[in-house]
């Protein structure tokens, strides 16, 4: 028997309502909430929330030295056609060494890492 059931994915941000509308925009949903903190709402998945973190510092891909705090697995059908996207949206690629693997790292706006695998 579980003991808690997951709630909510927060994240850390310098700018809670700028992240939320850059994963609005990829995962779908609607953002609500002002100021400190902006709930998404995901149609069919699990809500994220960003929380305003001043001084916020972004984790470091890949730097064995040093956290990623965590990531995201999002699924896509066509990786190269969600790589236009999200870079057009202002993602980083973080690893662009093999492009025959079924996922590929980037960088959110604020700088947590996440990936796009394909399906």
């Amino acid at each position: 028997m579980a003991i808690a059931k997951l709630g909510t994915v927060v994240m850390d941000c310098p700018d809670p309502r700028a992240l939320a509308a850059f994963y609005a925009e990829i995962l779908g949903g609607t953002a609500d909430g002002e100021g400190d903190w902006v709930d998404l709402k995901v149609p069919g998945g699990q809500s994220l929330a960003f929380q305003e973190a001043p001084g916020h510092v972004p984790p470091r891909w890949p730097a064995p030295a040093d956290s990623q705090q965590f990531h995201l697995d999002l699924t896509v059908e066509d990786l190269d056609a969600a790589e236009t996207g999200v870079l057009a949206l202002g993602a980083k690629p973080l690893d662009t060494d093999d492009r025959s693997r079924a996922w590929r790292v980037y960088a959110d706006p604020a700088g947590h890492p996440f990936c796009l695998c394909a399906c």
